[in-house]
């Protein structure tokens, strides 16, 4: 609301989601220390409507009563598509959100969850336009404020823009309406508001939006960071890191750089032939000098579109990593390389976490038997649940065949996981142990080898991309082409 803002002083920055659902009145009095002006008490739980007793033939005693039923959330949400995935991570901003129906505040609070507003400061409370104006009659606006309005356009109109009047200078405003009106839309972006949304809404639209908001005219994407992770050491996860991050490269012909985040283990450079003097333990060791510059000095150039953040594969030294370094190199290879294969090490401290919860896909590779099956449902079922809005992980089933070792069926493994994007890598012993000595990927080795088809068949998965189809090289085809012209009268 540019055009109607006048300067109040500095914005709260915030580092951390933190949700907090009020009832805020415009009665209440400003000044309560710890509490935004013109709110009080927490929402009270909705509960369900309570339902009529049925009379019962001779009761002998009153029935047990049933434990009060959770408060509704919003709407159910369509299955996520990979449209809805692509929505990008927000900066470290303030966001205040003021809702007039429980709905919508259940709504918000569900995306405060989402990892892309991981960095952000989030608080959800009731009240609209009334309580936004006297929350904000003695306190600076934050960066981002969230509305929520049922009244008809023309009070609705009056409203912001008395709210206007309060507002700092680059604060941004989204309504949320429930009249689909063009009228409207225009109206209130001539006001100033950056967003017009109308309900019901999912998550998904709403992240897109949010996004949408804070991405530059005319900058770049954002790159996109796929984590690979095995469900036991030694599975194999490594390999199928580097040959799909060097399917991509080949299949789109896009920058591509492998992070290898196991330092003291890692075969990234092993299996590139590369034995770099430099790489990620210098980024993640000294987090705040990494910039474009010294990124281009620590890759390792693999291919015309493949680089490799290479580990030293040394034990000079303890590596305990910090989640907020990890974040940091993350960000940097975000903001320049298209696509960031990270190769994450088989273990469970808070950097690991946060890079797999992060991460914009998982893969997980896993092994046909019991204890790979246990780790992979355990890797799932906390992913699911701690991205909803996100696409499931993908599943990898690694040395499938493998001669006088007994197996879980394929079909029995990923229905016990309840994951249909997958891929079944029989065991080949001469083709990935050829490949691994030889320091190549295994289309170098054998470009034929089903494979190599494998690979290429999850990097386009990964990468929503839909395999070329050849073009016909039919003598026939001009003479086609003429007569099918002349049929249709050109």
């Amino acid at each position: 609301m540019n055009n109607l803002m006048r300067e109040r002083g500095q914005l709260m920055p915030e580092d951390a989601i933190e949700t907090d659902v009020q009832q805020a009145t415009p009665e209440a009095l400003p000044g309560v220390p710890g509490q935004l002006p013109g709110v009080t008490d927490p929402i009270p739980a909705v509960t369900d409507p309570v339902m009529p007793d049925v009379p019962e033939p001779e009761p002998v005693q009153a029935p047990p009563q049933a434990p009060p039923a959770a408060p509704p959330g919003p709407r159910s949400q369509q299955p996520v598509s990979a449209e809805d995935v692509r929505a990008l991570p927000l900066p470290r901003i303030n966001i205040q959100a003021f809702c007039e129906e429980q709905e919508t505040a259940s709504l918000l609070q569900q995306a405060s969850q989402d990892r892309r507003l991981a960095r952000t400061h989030m608080s959800v409370q009731l009240g609209g336009v009334n309580a936004a104006f006297h929350a904000y009659s003695n306190a600076p606006t934050p960066n981002l404020i969230i509305i929520e309005s049922r009244n008809e356009r023309g009070t609705m109109l009056e409203e912001l823009n008395q709210l206007a009047s309060q507002c700092d200078s680059g604060t941004k405003v989204i309504v949320i309406g429930h009249v689909n009106d063009v009228l409207l839309y225009r109206e209130l972006l001539q006001l100033g508001v950056s967003e017009y949304l109308v309900m019901p809404l999912t998550v998904a639209q709403l992240m897109k939006s949010l996004s949408g908001l804070y991405l530059e005219q005319g900058a770049e994407p954002l790159g996109n960071v796929i984590a690979f992770v095995g469900a036991k050491g030694g599975v194999g996860s490594s390999t199928i890191c580097h040959n799909t991050a060097w399917a991509i490269s080949q299949g789109i012909q896009s920058e591509v750089v492998i992070a290898d985040l196991d330092l003291p283990f890692g075969t990234a450079g092993l299996n590139f032939n590369q034995d770099p003097v430099q790489g990620i333990a210098d980024a993640l060791f000294s987090p705040e000098r990494l910039d474009e510059v010294l990124l281009d000095r620590l890759l390792s150039r693999c291919s015309d579109y493949l680089s490799l953040f290479a580990a030293p594969g040394l034990l000079d030294r303890v590596y305990d990593l910090d989640a907020g370094a990890c974040d940091m190199v993350v960000d940097v290879l975000r903001k320049n390389i298209p696509y960031i294969a990270i190769d994450v090490p088989h273990l469970w401290t808070e950097w690991a976490q946060r890079v797999l919860m992060q991460a914009d896909r998982v893969v997980i590779t896993a092994l046909p038997d019991l204890a790979n099956l246990r780790n992979a449902k355990n890797l799932v079922e906390k992913l699911t649940s701690s991205r909803p809005n996100d696409l499931p992980p993908y599943l990898v089933l690694n040395q499938v065949g493998m001669p006088k070792r007994p197996e879980i069926s394929v079909k029995d493994f990923t229905s016990a996981l309840e994951i249909d994007s997958h891929i079944v890598i029989e065991f080949d012993s001469q083709l990935f142990g050829t490949a691994a000595n030889n320091g190549q990927m295994i289309e170098e080795v054998s470009p034929k080898a089903k494979p190599a088809g494998q690979f290429r068949a999850l990097s386009r998965m990964l990468t929503d991309k839909t395999e070329s189809k050849p073009v016909s090289k039919s003598l026939l085809a001009p003479i086609l082409a003429k007569l099918n012209l002349k049929r249709l009268g050109k």
